[in-house]
C-alpha cells in the first residue's frame, strides 16, 4: 500500500472489527470522515454508480461540503488494507416533531458484499444517532433492493403507511 493512501486514513481510527462472512472472516473499521480525500474520492466514484447507475460521484468541492456540514455524517466502512467498501450517508435534523435522521446512500462494494459490512454501517449510523438524542430514524430503499430489506427489517427497521414525494430542481 502507498503511503498516499495510508495517509487518507483517519488519525486516530477506531478498532478493526471481525466479521464473519459466509465462507470467511473480514477486518473491517467503521468511521466518520471528518475531511476530503481522493481514498474518499475514489470510494464515491466507484461506490457510488453500484447503488443506481444514474448516480455520478460528487467532486472536489462537493466532498469538502459533505464531510464539513454539521447537519450530516458520512460514514466509512474500510478493510485491513485501507480500501473503502462501504459507504453510508447520516442527515440529522430537528423539527418540531422531534429530533431524527435520515440515512441514504447506503452501499457496499459487490466484491465485499454479504460480510456484514451493510448491517455494521448502519449499526453505526444507530449508534450515532442515539448519541446524538434522535427520536427517529428513517430510510427509503429501492424497491428492487430485496437484500437491504431483509437487512432493514432484521435490524427492527418497519415499513409505514406514506408515500414519498420527489422534484428533481
Amino acid at each position: 500500500m502507498s503511503g498516499a493512501y495510508r495517509a487518507d486514513l483517519p488519525k486516530s481510527p477506531p478498532d478493526f472489527r471481525i466479521l464473519r462472512g459466509k465462507t470467511n472472516e473480514f477486518m473491517i473499521r467503521i468511521y466518520e470522515a471528518t475531511e476530503p480525500s481522493d481514498l474518499l474520492a475514489e470510494a464515491f466514484a466507484r461506490l457510488l454508480p453500484q447503488l443506481s447507475e444514474r448516480m455520478t460521484a460528487p467532486g472536489r468541492e462537493a466532498v469538502a461540503r459533505i464531510v464539513a456540514s454539521p447537519a450530516t455524517r458520512q460514514l466509512v466502512a474500510a478493510a485491513e488494507d485501507g480500501r473503502i467498501v462501504g459507504l453510508l450517508s447520516v442527515a440529522l435534523y430537528d423539527v418540531p416533531s422531534g429530533r431524527k435522521a435520515w440515512i441514504e446512500d447506503v452501499v457496499v462494494d459487490a466484491a465485499a458484499r454479504g460480510r456484514g459490512i451493510g448491517e455494521a454501517l448502519v449499526r453505526e449510523a444507530l449508534a450515532l444517532a442515539c448519541r446524538e438524542g434522535v427520536a427517529r430514524m428513517m430510510l427509503t430503499s429501492n424497491a428492487t433492493r430485496r437484500a437491504a430489506h431483509r437487512l432493514y427489517e432484521r435490524m427492527g427497521f418497519v415499513r409505514y403507511e406514506t408515500d414519498c414525494f420527489r422534484l428533481d430542481l
